[in-house]
């Protein structure tokens, strides 16, 4: 890690951030002449840190705060190490960091220790998992009254409609994205294609597949830091909110999933198109807690927004083979890389316990050898289905009472979560439809 410092002496200044539980950076700003002190020994902030709500405010029961004296945790560097901060104007790095106890002991209300805590138990059984995000992001005019997609700094002119697949929608933008594509090589964030989709101004970015989940999760929180930060140095805002727009689909962040064993192998491939019994067992483990584990995908007030009926978000607990109305899809294609697609997190989540909780959902499916219904074909938005909680307090309480999730997440950091989201539940009521999309529109 040093030796990138060496290598980069025009970098003054470095920023050290940890995820929270909301996918919020916490972390300090320090003089790059004083970072050999925090790679040898770390830093150190409270515990609560990462318990804080979407306004950066103290949870008000919070067993870290006052119970505890607000004590502080050691945070030492991931392995990620540095990396050059694009969207800023001065030369910066960023160090990701994460939390542990003054005992060397991981803290597990750190969502990416929840993350490493599931990918430790697929190692003990000798498997690893493969995972590939696609995010959905929207460009916004936000300077004015009213939201409206950016003029394209080729032509001037708005496109007020929206342009599936459109080309011309990505030229519009070419200098943005151009940009983006080599900040995502500098920071080795390994972006792939973008389209332009179904919402106002609204583009995907494809993110390889990895065989690193904490690292894939690590692309996806960083990449949504980048689009963010970099789209304002371009003059406009960037926004991975559920649903900036009542009329048009929203964002969703689809994770691709397969498992290989000890010899390489893809356990999912039964070298046809239905895959093997691993692969129904991972799906039917993923059915099973997607009810109690939706507040983790739609953590947020305006998530429930993108959560209707026929709006290319799924709302029904389902599974088929190719068929996008499902909230598990099974893509078509070579056998050798059959996977699974979990398509009900919005582009608002925190990508570790997002990962975490699809990770661990499915390797509950495999410990257990669970059997899936039989996958549906047709339109599941017309099909009689249990359905996904339809709002935000109903998540909250079936994720507070569920069974199957301490099995996937500490106890601390499900009772910490808790505790948050009805906090915000609280407070989000004072606050208008306008004055909520100003609040989530910078944040999540």
């Amino acid at each position: 890690m040093k030796d990138w410092l060496r290598k980069h002496p025009e970098v003054r200044t470095i920023r050290v951030a940890a995820a929270d539980l909301n996918g919020q950076a916490r972390g300090k700003r320090i003089p790059a002449r004083f970072a050999e002190n925090v790679v040898k020994n770390g830093t150190r902030f409270p515990f609560s840190v990462l318990n804080l709500d979407i306004w950066g405010e103290d949870i008000d029961d919070s067993p870290l705060v006052f119970e505890q004296g607000d004590q502080d945790g050691v945070l030492k560097p991931t392995e990620r190490g540095f990396m050059p901060m694009p969207w800023l104007e001065a030369p910066t790095a960023l160090l990701p960091i994460w939390m542990f106890r003054e005992n060397g002991q991981p803290y597990d209300g750190d969502p990416r220790h929840a993350l490493r805590a599931v990918v430790e138990r697929y190692k003990a059984r000798g498997l690893t998992p493969v995972c590939a995000m696609e995010l959905e992001f929207f460009l916004i005019d936000d300077s004015g009254k009213t939201m409206q997609v950016p003029a394209s700094p080729r032509s001037g002119k708005r496109r007020k409609a929206a342009e599936t697949l459109s080309i011309r929608a990505l030229d519009a933008f070419d200098t943005f994205f151009t940009d983006l594509y080599d900040a995502c090589e500098a920071m080795d964030i390994p972006a792939d294609t973008t389209t332009s989709e179904t919402g106002l101004g609204q583009f995907e970015m494809n993110l390889m597949h990895c065989d690193d989940p904490l690292r894939a999760a690590d692309d996806a929180w960083l990449f949504k830091m980048l689009v963010k930060g970099l789209a304002r140095r371009h003059g406009f805002a960037a926004s991975f909110m559920a649903k900036p727009y009542a009329e048009y689909s929203g964002s969703g962040l689809h994770t691709h999933f397969s498992v290989i064993d000890k010899n390489g192998d893809n356990i999912f491939d039964s070298g046809g198109p239905k895959g093997t019994a691993a692969l129904r067992q991972a799906v039917a483990g993923c059915l099973h807690a997607m009810h109690d584990s939706t507040l983790i995908f739609a953590p947020h007030q305006n998530s429930y927004d993108r959560l209707v009926p026929g709006k290319h978000a799924p709302t029904a607990i389902a599974w088929g083979y190719e068929n996008r109305t499902a909230a598990i899809r099974i893509p078509a294609g070579s056998p050798s890389a059959r996977r699974v697609e979990h398509r009900v997190a919005g582009g608002d989540v925190n990508p570790y316990l997002m990962l975490a909780t699809i990770l661990g959902a499915a390797l509950v499916g495999i410990e257990d050898e669970m059997e899936p219904p039989s996958p549906i074909t047709g339109n599941a938005y017309a099909l009689d289905l249990p359905q996904i909680p339809a709002n935000w307090a109903e998540a909250i309480n079936a994720f507070e009472s569920s069974t199957i999730m301490p099995r996937i997440l500490s106890p601390d950091l499900i009772h910490n979560l808790v505790l948050t989201k009805r906090q915000e539940l609280h407070y989000l009521a004072e606050l208008s439809p306008e004055e909520q999309v100003e609040l989530y529109l910078d944040t999540v």
